[in-house]
């Protein structure tokens, strides 16, 4: 992947700096990460920013580590889905 340097303001490299270490990423890609929220709350302005974030994370996330999706339905009765 290529790569540019660029002047970001030092207020929001300290914010992405915490939520970085919070979320276990780099400042770079805590970085990235907003911008590809920001990108795709632009482009679906209907779509709450945490609901675009979270879908994003289970995007980025391995297949072997994801949960299962049991509807509520099947859940509350035991059969299986």
């Amino acid at each position: 992947m290529a790569t540019i340097s660029m002047r970001i303001d030092e207020t929001l490299v300290n914010e992405a700096r915490s939520a970085a270490k919070a979320e276990m990423r780099t400042v770079q890609a805590q970085v990235e990460f907003w911008a590809k929220v920001g990108r795709a709350a632009l482009d679906n302005p209907d779509l709450p920013a945490s609901f675009i974030a979270e879908s994003l994370m289970g995007l980025a996330e391995p297949p072997e580590d994801a949960t299962p999706f049991v509807p509520r339905s099947a859940a509350s009765t035991g059969l299986p889905a």
